[in-house]
């Protein structure tokens, strides 16, 4: 099935190193770091680093951290959207949240649903409010189902909107446990982070009618299953990976229209960069060049916010002018073995 063609109206995002979308990519972009001594001790007895938001008390844990940074974020966008566009017709809101881990269960991601659905309910009746994925490619799921939704259905406003955060006792007792906190001594662990990020997405015709910008078009996304996870014995040949990344380039023109620049969510664990090394090599017409950015050195792993915040990366780039090409692929890897990757075209391409 051929999907519709869906256009990026705004963005908002919260992060370790901004509070906006625009403060957030910025930072990046500087290279600016927020890596900081937290108040949880490891087994040696020494604080360990996370990058955290600069707003929050460090007794916030799991979802209560979470739900003001997710509040925060949907202000900014309605700062940005005029109510009647925002809140005036049928809006499907779409949530990627963390897998389930020791600090946040399946309850809490119920919960932080129903509170999103809440905030919702107070300003409209015509809000659907839905968990669409999770984990890192938790994002790119939800934008596939916009694309695919759009198909069926022709018009409608979207809200793609990742939420994570490391930062509770009991994930960073397991993550110490699985080897994966980057602590001395732990080759491959990784710095947690936390963050949000939000796309309103809807059909060019729609976008034209109520005169908004086209910050960026969608070209593509997809997602597929890996079967060979953290625990097997090989380790990621990259075959998921490869498939998302193919499905989403589908509809390109390669090589004249690979990406100019990849957006991954690597973070420092031997698994996910060594499965990397094989998609370059099975996909080498998707992309002009190899290399990628990887924001985890600045804000940390933002585990299921990254889909959209890499997307936000992107797109700042194309406004501000310093994008290498017209075309971003934004890949992320789950936990569950959900790999998901998209392409994102900047609006001065017809």
């Amino acid at each position: 099935m051929m999907s519709a063609p869906v256009d990026i109206v705004a963005v908002a995002a919260r992060t370790p190193v901004g509070l906006s979308a625009e403060s957030s990519a910025a930072a990046v972009r500087a290279g600016i770091s927020r890596y900081a001594e937290y108040p949880f001790v490891d087994v040696r007895g020494t604080p360990v680093i996370v990058a955290a938001d600069s707003l929050l008390g460090r007794g916030l844990e799991g979802r209560e951290r979470l739900l003001p940074m997710v509040e925060g974020v949907l202000e900014e966008l309605e700062a940005k959207l005029e109510p009647k566009v925002f809140l005036g017709g049928r809006l499907e809101v779409l949530l990627s949240l963390p897998e389930t881990r020791p600090g946040f269960s399946e309850e809490d991601a119920v919960w932080l649903a129903d509170a999103v659905a809440a905030r919702f309910r107070e300003k409209t009746r015509h809000a659907r409010v839905e968990i669409a994925g999770r984990g890192h490619a938790g994002a790119i799921r939800a934008v596939e189902r916009v694309l695919q939704v759009g198909s069926e259905r022709g018009n409608g406003l979207f809200l793609v909107l990742g939420a994570d955060s490391y930062l509770h006792a009991e994930t960073f007792a397991w993550l110490e446990r699985n080897r994966r906190f980057a602590q001395p001594g732990v080759r491959s662990g990784f710095t947690p982070g936390e963050g949000v990020g939000a796309l309103e997405l809807m059909s060019p015709g729609l976008r034209r009618r109520l005169h908004l910008p086209r910050l960026a078009a969608v070209r593509g996304a997809s997602t597929a299953q890996e079967q060979l996870l953290r625990d097997s014995d090989t380790g990621s040949l990259g075959v998921g990976m490869t498939r998302a990344v193919q499905g989403a380039v589908s509809g390109l023109e390669l090589p004249r229209e690979g990406a100019d620049v990849v957006y991954a969510d690597l973070n420092g664990e031997r698994y996910r960069s060594e499965e990397w090394g094989f998609v370059a090599l099975r996909a080498p017409s998707a992309w002009k060049s190899a290399g990628y950015k990887a924001p985890s050195d600045c804000w940390g792993d933002v585990g299921a916010a990254f889909g959209a915040l890499g997307s936000i990366l992107a797109i700042r780039a194309f406004a501000r002018g310093y994008a290498r090409g017209p075309r971003a692929l934004v890949m992320a890897g789950s936990d569950s073995g959900l790999r998901g990757a998209m392409v994102l075209q900047a609006p001065q391409v017809s």
